[in-house]
């Protein structure tokens, strides 16, 4: 093969190269992008879909919050007997029951969120286990009187909590 023969080969090998090079770039970016706007519209489309359980479920969980809150568990449950410790398991047993009822709503929050519903659950139960072993709280009535003027001195952990998934729905919106 000659010189002039190899230049001819390249004349129009190279040209060739060069148009598909751009042709494949151009199709590999416009399927690139076609693929990326079909995923953001199924994402537009899920969270649209999405939306209204996930406010169902931060509904749900305030209604928790707001079932466990001292001041309305009070209100709403009565003393069995005059048993402080038989008022206090109720008041626990209530508790932990209402939010096992409600545990499959954490796939809804963030970690951060549901650690502090977690800890709201917690702080009431605590609140009431240390009212209840006081020894100058000689019975259900009393242990009753104990814990709401507790709450007259504190914020109860349920308004906390309440508080904080009130301003991650801000972000929602």
């Amino acid at each position: 093969m000659d010189g002039t023969k190899i230049i001819e080969l390249a004349s129009y090998t190279l040209p060739a190269l060069i148009t598909g090079g751009v042709a494949y770039f151009l199709f590999h970016s416009f399927f690139k992008n076609e693929e990326n706007r079909r995923r953001f519209e199924l994402l537009k489309e899920n969270q649209k879909q999405a939306l209204p359980i996930r406010l169902q479920a931060y509904e749900r969980i305030v209604l928790l919050l707001e079932r466990i809150n001292p001041t309305q568990l009070l209100l709403r449950i009565t003393p069995p007997n005059s048993g402080k410790h038989d008022y206090a398991t109720l008041l626990i047993h209530t508790i932990q029951t209402e939010f096992e009822h409600n545990l499959t709503q954490q796939v809804y929050f963030t970690t951060a969120t549901w650690d502090i519903i977690n800890k709201a659950k917690n702080s009431t139960i605590q609140m009431i286990r240390q009212k209840s072993v006081e020894e100058d709280i000689a019975n259900a009535e009393k242990l009753r009187e104990a814990i709401l003027l507790a709450l007259t001195e504190m914020e109860s952990p349920s308004k906390i909590a309440i508080n904080y998934i009130k301003e991650e729905l801000k972000t929602v919106f």
